[in-house]
């Protein structure tokens, strides 16, 4: 198959699978996840390119061992799944990811504040750990949960993230319902090149990657990358 530059929805069924491989993070977040789960998890992403696994914090310190002298990072959400944690609970949760292999974290954002119209909480809670990240040169991604905000909510979350100095804004954690396109385009609208745009929760085809890659999605976090894979023709891992 011929590479292409960029992944589009009309260019997707000619995609090679390599390029898509690069925007996934190759995420295994249910609670029934075992090690032997994970660490095959690592090996997939090892074998197709994927960028990034994401992992419980329980489960970061095996990642990092299976993925030691690999490319791929390891990441984890902070205060998943409903973002309601102490702002300090969240911090030490962070330092103690980075602190045993975490490359990457995704926190989730608190929309109970957010919806009290408490925007200081918000943008400062963020920042706490934009902090912890920064400090160790990690990338931080806020989910917003998009399923149970409005628009102007939305839009509020985006531009607090953006204050709070967040490298990315997520769609979702799946739990309430998944990203869409529609969502995806608004947030890029919003970050504009200030920050980065991942797209999370029901991408399960190389067709619905590609749809968010172009609404304006940098990233796609998803559990059926290896389905996706197959469907390209990547071979498969033994």
């Amino acid at each position: 198959m011929a590479q292409t530059a960029a992944l589009t929805p009309e260019t997707i069924s000619l995609a090679d699978w390599r390029t898509t491989a690069r925007y996934i993070d190759h995420s295994l977040l249910r609670m029934e996840t075992t090690r032997n789960q994970v660490i095959r998890l690592c090996q997939e992403a090892v074998h197709y390119g994927f960028p990034t696994v994401f992992v419980h914090p329980c489960f970061v310190a095996l990642a990092a061992n299976v993925l030691h002298g690999t490319p791929v990072k390891v990441g984890t959400p902070i205060g998943f799944s409903l973002g309601a944690a102490h702002t300090t609970v969240k911090r030490f949760e962070a330092l103690e990811a980075l602190r045993v292999g975490a490359e990457e974290l995704d926190m989730v954002m608190n929309v109970a504040m957010l919806k009290s119209g408490e925007t200081d909480f918000v943008q400062n809670d963020i920042r706490a750990i934009v902090q912890v990240a920064h400090e160790e040169g990690i990338v931080l991604k806020v989910i917003l949960e998009t399923p149970l905000l409005t628009r102007d909510e939305k839009i509020l979350a985006c531009e607090l993230s953006l204050a709070a100095g967040a490298d990315f804004v997520k769609t979702a954690t799946g739990l309430f319902g998944g990203a869409t396109v529609e969502d995806v385009s608004l947030m890029r609208s919003v970050v504009g090149t200030r920050a980065r745009v991942k797209a999370s929760g029901g991408v399960r085809t190389a067709k619905e990657l590609a749809a968010m890659v172009g609404a304006g999605a940098d990233r796609i976090g998803t559990s059926s990358g290896v389905n996706m894979m197959r469907d390209l023709g990547a071979p498969e891992l033994a």
